[in-house]
This record gives C-alpha cells, structure tokens and sequence, in this order.
C-alpha cells in the first residue's frame, strides 16, 4: 500500500481516482470485482483424522508397532494385542490433550466491521463493509468501527481508540495534515485503520486500503506464516526418542543373530528374545506419564488464574529465560491515573491505580484531603485544582461488579478518581454553558455555578495553549499573583520527561449574569491554577513479579508502542534493569539482523514499536538461543505470541485474537502470575525428570535381565507380556505419583536451565545405569534362585516379576527427590499421592499373581507369602542402597562446592589485586610495566602464578569463548568466559559492567577497567 499518511487529501483522492462526492454504484462493482470483498481469508486447520494419525509420529512407537506385527505373523496373539493396546491408549491421551484448533485469525475477523456509512452516487447510505472498496468515502462517528483502512480528510475532535492494534495507552487524536514518512503506525494521525473504535469526535476519510492489504490484514497474514517452534522438551524427547531407538533395534538384532547363529537358539525363540528386549527397553509408559504430569500441572496452573492452550507450554515455562512483556495493560493497568499535582504554594503526590477513588495524597510525606479537618493549611490551591479538574470534564466512572468501569475518555476518568481520593463533592454544581474539548484548540472550557453562589470559568488542557492565555497564578490563599511562566515551563519538562501526560489548569470569577461563555472569554483575567502529571501506571504486584523474575535469573524486557518517554518512566518504577539502553522503533528499523541480535542482549526497553517490530524481536532473542515468553493483549501482539516458545495473552482485556494466539490465557490480566506460572512450569520439568528417573532404570533393568539371559543361553527370565504388564502398571500407578511432587526448595532461586541442555545430565545416566544394575541383578538373581530351587518355570518368572515391582515400588520414594536423601523429617510422608499409589500397585500385583484368568493370560502362578517376604526384603535393600548413592554423591557436590567457593575467593583477590595495580599506575605505562607489576603483586597475596605460558584462549568470530568452569578464572590456566559474567556479588551483569573480564583478543588476557584496557601476555594462574 502507498504511504497515503504523508500525502496531503486530495494528492490521495487523486491516487485512488476517486473524489470528495465519492464513487459511483457502476465504479464500485467494477473495483470490488478487481480487488475482492473487504474481508479476511478462511485459514485452513488440521482435521481430527491428520491430528490422531500425527499421534504416531514417534520412533518408539514404531518399534512397537513392528513388534506388534512380528507377533502378529509369528500368532502370538496375546502378545499382539497387549502391545497394540499400549500403543492406542497412548495416542488416544496424546490426540485429546493436543486437539485445539489454532483460532486466532478468525477471531481477527471477528474485529472488522459489519457496515459502514458511505458515499455512493452522492448519497450517503449504510452498506455492509465487505462491499467497500479503494476511493470509497467513508462517515466514521463516535462508537463507530473503523471498517477500513482510511486516509482521513475531515476530523472533528475525533480520537481514535488504537490500542489493540498499536498498544497506546489512550485513544490516538486524529488530524488531516500529512505526517512525516518514517512515521509508525501510532504516529500516524492523519490514518484510521480497520478494526479500531472511534472513541469521540466525527470524521470522514477515503478507504485507502481493503481485505489482506489493511494493517489488520497484514497482521492477519503474519500470523499464518509465523513458525511455531517446538518446546525445548519436544526437542529433547525426540533427539532422546531417535538415540534409543537406534540403540534397541541394533541391540534387538544384534542379539537375534548371537542367539541364532552363536547360541543356535530357535527361529521363535529368538523372535520372542529379540522382541522381549524392544518392549523391555521402550520406556512405552513414559509418553503418557510425561503428558499426565503436564495435564495436572495445566489444572494446578489453573488455580493460579493462568489457562493452558497448548500442554506443551506448562514445562517450557520453566526453561524461560527472557520475557518479553507488552506494557499497556499488562505490565500497567491500561487506565490512566494522576501521579503528580503541582500548583503555585504545594507539590503533591498521588498513589492508587485505576478509576477507583481510593488512593491517598500528599504532601512532604503527610497525607492531605479536602475534608481532613487536622490539616492546618487548608489547601485552597488543591481545591481550586481538583474543582476544574472534576467539573471541566465529561467523563464519569462507576462501579460495577466491584470494578469501577470508565465512561468517556481515560486521561478524563484519571480527574475524576483524583476528585474522589481527594474528597470533593460535585453533586452542588451547575453546568451554564461550556466550549467542548477540540483537537485544533488543545482545551475545554466551562461555565459552572457553585453552590455557595457564584459563577467560574474552569479551564483545562494543553499546558502551552493555557500559559498562553494567562497572565497570573494562584498563589497564597488562592488570591492571584504574577505568571511565573520559566517555572511553569520547568514543570512541565520535568513530568513530560518522566514520561507523564501533562494537563494544566485555569480558573476566571464572571459576575452571577453571564450565561455563555466565548473563546475571547478564555483571553481575559484567566488565572493560572497548576498542572498534573497522569500516566498509565504499573501494577504494583507486577513489581514484585519482575522482582521475582530477576532473581531466577529471567531478563524482563518492555516491548511497546507507547512514546520512549512513557516507556522509560514506567520502567523505571518497574524495576527494570540496563535502562540506559532503550530503543525505539526506528532504531530497530536502522539496524540489521546481525546487529539486532547484539541490540537485544543489552536492551531492556523497546519504545514505538509496530507488530513486526516486535516479531522480530522475539526472533532475535530466540536466535541467541535464548527461550522467551511473550506476553500482550492487542492484536499486534498476536504474531509475536504465536512466535514466541510461550505466548501468555490477556483473558480480561486481552483481544481474542491474542487469546488465540497465545499457549497461555492469564485470567486475571495479572503479571504476578506469570511468575507464579514460571514455578509451576519449573516444577512440571523437575517432576517429569523424576519420571523419566524412575521409568528408566525400570526398562533398563529389564533389558539387562533379557540381555544377560540371551548372551548365557538361558531360560527367559519374563514374557514380553509381562515386561509390558510390569511398564503399565507401574507407569500408571507409581510414576504417577512423581506428578503430584510439590516443587524444589527456593526451586525460583536458581538460574534457568540452559536451551540445549539435554535433560539427561552425565550424573543422571550414571545413577540411571546404577539402579538399572542393581533393580536387574536382583530380578535375575531370584530367578536363578527358583530354578534351582526347583520352582517351575511360572511360578519362578512370577516371582522375579514381583521382586521387579517391588524394587520399583521402593525406588519410587527414591526418585521423589531430585537432590537429597528421603531420610529426613517430613520427606517420606510428604506426598500422599506416593502411598496410594503404593497401595494401587499391591492391588493390581495380587490380582496378577492369585486371579486365575490373569495367571493364563500372563502365563504367571500365585505365589507364597515367603516368597512377598523375598521380594519386599529385596526392594527394602535396594531403597537403601540408593539412599547411600544419593548421600555420597550430596558429600561429593559439597566438597565441590567449597572448592568453588575457594576458588571464588581467589578470583576476588585477583580483581582486587588487578584494581589495585590499575589505581596505582594509571595509564600510559609500556604493557611489561603492568605485568611486572601485577606479579609482585599477585604474589604479596598469595596468588600463585608463573609466566612462559600463554593464556590458552579460544577464538570464535569477535568474542572470546571457551568452556566454562569457574565464574572468571580456572587455576591451571585461565578459563575465560564472555556467556556467562558475574560480579562479586554474584549478581548477572553486562558486557560493559566495570569488572575484570576478557575480551578481543586470542592469547591475551585484558583486563577493562571502565574502558580503559591493559593487555597481559604470557600470565597464567595455576
């Protein structure tokens, strides 16, 4: 589309070939057939059948699909049945929870306009608005939706409510005079675009654009073609889900062809060997189990007034390491309020948010009200302010359903809760005459009568337009004094610089005669009152929330439409951190992709940005690999939400094409949930890795078991049939236990994970091998123990299936914690869940081993109460064992921690012993005069170092980068390291924070001290 909004009227009418009278019935057909109706393309969604068929897109589920089929042709028909079973009830679980259709473009529909008043045949007329077309002229008036994209040519005090389109905190006034080209779309007055309200005033404008090329449209087609990435858990499970299986079909076959060829085992035999290891070693329980836990933790989530649309979100939550949050309504309330009052005698503060009249104001910390009677001084000057203020208004607001809701304009609804906090009653005032507020004039006038008697000109607007028709102040006493106007003017820059929407104030005594009042009236005797400070203010538990983020190591970044100003002071209050950096949208314009990903890593605020501003950013955030949650509520927002690993919309305020958009709906508009959303999705994750934990080392047992029995030609110690009655039925009643874990001690004070990290660590896989050994020797030890015992060969498979799931039974209360031992006050009877689980399981074994059908269908025999006695003493002993792994491990990490926190003492004295060589010599030195230096005084300390050796420094592009193992430095070389920085507090910092750090060079180690830089060669530390 042309940039209709820097040409001038009739420059666009002629462009469009249309004219002020509008167009012709006969011009319109043809121009509606060339370019098609004014309505939004259907999206197309997955059906339900694409959706169930997707279910089976997993490698493990292949390889029991085959089995399934191996069995088939082999009729072991039971084994078929099972098998296809476990498949069906996990595709059935994974087809219902994932069935939501993506909604968001048709709830962008839902915004355009159904009619529209135009122009045809010189006539007005109301016509639906998907017959409108380019050259169209087009009536737009209070209440009306914009059903178009216009370039307007007539705008009486016509503001415009833009907000879900451009995140402005307050309708948009309207103009015809072209504006500047690099103009975003919030700046440009002389435009109104579809889907937007008419808040006041009237207007007329030619239809500059239609359908897909409307703003809306564009947003429309973006959202399509935005690219959903999968979770980092979707990622994992998959690279994890390939690895294993390359790892069971290998290992299947290759001891298919050892029990063929080198055992010269039968042709079914070794079928069912090879087919009893797959099922052994498929974890076939854990997709389910992974995606219960996440379904409990979605209800749990609920309760915390955050609704999860897609399941996957709840455990990306807790990968997070960026927010990018939208300011208006989200991190503010989207209502305007008064923070600041300043007039000629007083300065005065106000708190609350909102319209509701609650909220105190004061004065040098002493809290004034019009109606307090121990306030000496009796505040005329807030009187007479806050009177102009309430009466000179057209606003009201009321309470409804406990929510005070604003009729008129939000800067308006901001006066008349400041009247409310400040007590003033308007209920004795008359109306006479007024002037109405106009774009071109920047101010309203009344004529009131109060009740005492008397009739007052009140007067309020733009601060310059007032200053310029007064020529006194109030001063003491309310009595009139002379125009401070260089005070004035200072007042006014320092609110606009906070980023406060400035109104002043005046006020003129006319006789008990006058009933109209003129513009030349507002010329004459005018006094000067004062000003206020309004801005859309933040939510304080939003505070507290960015507090929170902060802590766990999440950055918090603003992302809005509103002015820098605006954004920086809100900021500000916010908390947020590295202020000094913001950014507006034009910058983002200047800077390429490369550049925008360095831009982002310093960058907190990001002022006057479109919706593909904001797209791009998430982009950039993810391209630096980092893991971001978006948050909004306007239809520019919808692209970036779907974009972002977490989209988290609005459910009061929030559009619905946001909602839609969006993984996570916050039902209480409220930022502090999302931290409490954060915890929630780091519980799922560690609960789910206390799932895996557990369901490992149970397939890994059973295939060491299958394993050991194939390479030593041995009877099958267990069925294929009863490895996978083992798997689901501990899945369904132990696993599920971990589900209900409450979280990890100060589990919101440790640092996001690493995106990439795999969720396996090398300790993990070590104690996952050590149980896998232990659970597996004691399952084929009493095996072996039966057979030559002389139990037959059901009787002994059942009692090792039985000491199989009493080993489960007892690791479980092992893997409900991820650090630590049970053994401690309160841990072991913690988790209720744990022990009717427990309790399940016996059941479901006794009705296994003593229920006749199930010994046929499972070919399994009862067993005798020594033989519990066995099992249970055996399951009691690997408890224990694991309790001892899990103590000598903790006494291990402690150890590793002192050594750390050693080595971090060292590290303090060297920045120290670097600070205090800098101080002493300054610069300008020759680079062997500093290193000299720094030795002699490395060693008055103690710290050891030796030069000949050249720091060992790895090269990458234009940073330094090399493995990380210590904060800065690593005794036995240096180990620099510019991902991860921190200062001696510990707290996270940027690259330009006034530390010791490296930077620029291979092989040199440079210290910067505030930009100032001394390079050492040939130093290292042991």
């Amino acid at each position: 589309m042309t940039d209709f909004h820097v040409q001038a009227p009739d420059a666009v009418l002629e462009e469009l070939k249309s004219s002020r009278d509008g167009l012709d019935s006969d011009g319109a057909a043809g121009r509606l057939e060339e370019v098609g109706p004014n309505r939004l393309p259907q999206s197309s969604g997955e059906g339900p059948i694409v959706r169930f068929l997707k279910q089976f897109n997993n490698p493990l589920i292949y390889i029991l699909l085959a089995a399934s089929v191996v069995t088939a042709v082999r009729q072991y028909w039971v084994d078929t049945g099972v098998i296809l079973g476990v498949v069906i009830i996990n595709t059935i679980i994974g087809f219902i929870q994932e069935g939501k259709a993506e909604k968001a473009m048709e709830s962008i529909r839902e915004m355009l306009s159904l009619d529209a008043h135009v122009l045809r045949d010189r006539d007005w007329t109301e016509i639906d608005a998907d017959q409108l077309v380019p050259g169209d002229i087009v009536r737009l008036k209070s209440g009306d939706r914009v059903p178009a994209d216009l370039r307007l040519l007539e705008a009486k005090n016509l503001r415009i409510e833009e907000s879900a389109l451009t995140g402005e905190s307050e309708p948009a006034a309207k103009q015809v005079e072209p504006v500047h080209a690099d103009a975003v779309i919030g700046d440009r007055y002389s435009m109104a675009y579809s889907g937007t309200m008419v808040a006041a005033g009237r207007g007329k404008g030619v239809v500059a654009a239609t359908g897909t090329e409307t703003e809306l449209g564009k947003i429309n087609k973006e959202i399509e073609e935005v690219e959903t990435l999968e979770t980092p858990l979707t990622r994992q499970m998959k690279r994890f889900g390939k690895f294993l299986s390359i790892i069971i079909v290998g290992m299947a076959l290759l001891l298919g062809l050892i029990g063929r060829f080198i055992k010269d085992m039968g042709l079914d035999e070794v079928f069912l060997s090879s087919i009893a290891f797959a099922v052994a070693a498929i974890p076939e329980g854990l997709p389910a189990i992974l995606t219960i836990t996440m379904a409990l933790g979605v209800r749990r989530m609920a309760g915390r007034n955050a609704i999860v649309r897609k399941l996957t979100a709840v455990e990306t939550l807790g990968s997070v390491t960026v927010i990018c949050s939208d300011k208006t309504g989200t991190l503010t309330r989207n209502e305007m309020a008064v923070r600041h009052i300043v007039t000629g005698t007083g300065r005065y503060e106000v708190s609350g948010t909102g319209y509701t009249p609650e909220g105190k104001i004061t004065a040098d910390d002493q809290e004034v009200s019009l109606q307090n009677k121990k306030d000496k001084k009796g505040r005329k000057d807030l009187h007479t302010l806050v009177e102009i203020m309430s009466l000179c208004n057209d606003t009201t607001v009321r309470e409804e359903e406990g929510r005070w809701k604003l009729d008129g304009e939000p800067t308006e609804g901001a006066l008349v809760a400041l009247a409310g906090k400040a007590g003033f009653d308007s209920s004795g005032y008359e109306r006479i005459d007024e002037i109405p507020f106009e774009s071109e004039n920047k101010f309203m006038a009344t004529l009131n009568q109060a009740p005492e008697g008397g009739r007052r000109i009140l007067l309020k607007g733009a601060p310059d337009r007032l200053l310029e028709m007064c020529d006194s102040q109030l001063g003491a006493e309310d009595e009139p004094e002379p125009l401070d106007r260089s005070f004035w003017e200072e007042v006014r820059e320092r609110l606009s610089r906070q980023g406060l929407r400035v109104l002043a104030a005046a006020v003129r005594n006319v006789p008990e005669e006058k009933e109209s009042i003129l513009k030349e009236d507002l010329h004459e005797e005018m006094v000067f009152a004062g000003m206020v400070g309004i801005i859309d203010p933040p939510r304080p538990e939003a505070i507290e929330a960015i507090k929170t983020c902060h802590r766990a190591g999440i950055r918090v970044v603003m992302i809005t439409g509103d002015h820098a100003g605006t954004a920086a002071a809100i900021g500000r209050e916010m908390g947020l951190e590295n202020m000094e950096h913001g950014l507006t949208g034009a910058d983002l314009e200047a800077a390429s992709d490369e550049d925008l990903k360095e831009m982002v890593q310093k960058t907190r605020i990001f002022a006057r940005t479109s919706p593909q501003h904001k797209l791009r950013l998430v982009k950039a955030f993810q391209a630096n690999g980092d893991v971001v949650a978006m948050t909004g509520d306007g239809v520019n927002d919808a692209p970036s939400l779907k974009r972002a690993d977490v989209g988290v919309a609005m459910g009061i305020k929030g559009t619905e094409a946001a909602k839609e958009a969006a993984k996570i709906v916050l039902t209480d508009d409220n930022f502090n949930s999302i931290g409490q959303a954060v915890e929630e999705g780091r519980t799922i994750y560690d609960n789910m890795r206390k799932a895996i934990l557990f369901i490992l080392p149970t397939n890994g047992a059973e295939a060491l078991t299958i394993l050991v029995a194939i390479l030593f030609g041995m009877t099958m110690p267990l069925t294929p049939v009863q490895i996978l009655w083992v798997n689901m039925v501990t899945a369904v009643t132990l696993a599920m236990a971990l589900a209900f874990e409450a979280s990890e001690p100060n589990i919101m004070e440790r640092p996001p994970r690493k995106p990439g990290t795999p969720i396996l660590g090398r300790t993990m896989l070590l104690h996952i091998t050590f149980v896998s050994l232990l659970i597996g020797a004691a399952t084929l030890g009493v095996f072996l123990f039966g057979r030559q015992d002389e139990m037959s060969l059901p009787v002994a498979r059942t009692l090792a299936l039985n000491t199989l799931v009493m080993g489960e039974l007892f690791y479980l209360f092992n893997s409900r914690y991820l650090h630590g031992t049970n053994l401690k006050p309160g841990r072991l009877f913690s988790n209720s869940a744990a022990w009717i689980s427990a309790g399940a399981l016996l059941g479901f074994q006794a009705i296994f081993i003593y229920v006749p059908f199930m010994n046929t269908l499972f070919e399994a025999a009862p067993l005798s109460p020594i033989h519990w006695l066995i099992s249970l003493g055996i399951g009691l002993g690997i408890f224990l064992i694991v309790e001892g792994e899990k103590v000598l491990i903790g006494l291990i990490g402690r150890k590793g921690s002192a050594d750390h926190g050693r080595k971090r003492e060292d590290i303090r004295s060297i920045i120290q012993a670097a600070k205090s060589v800098h101080e002493a010599l300054g610069e300008g030195l020759p680079e062997g005069a500093y290193r000299d230096a720094l030795e002699k005084e490395f060693q008055s300390r103690d710290i050891p170092c030796r030069k000949e050796r050249e720091v060992p420094i790895l090269y990458r592009g234009s940073e330094l980068e090399t493995q990380y193992r210590a904060d800065f430095l690593c005794f036995g070389s240096i180990i620099v390291d510019l991902k991860f920085r921190e200062d001696l507090s510990g707290r996270k910092i940027a690259p330009e924070a006034n530390c010791l750090r490296a930077t620029g060079y291979p092989k040199a180690l440079l210290v910067d001290f505030g930009g100032r830089k001394l390079k050492y060669k040939k130093l290292i530390f042991d």
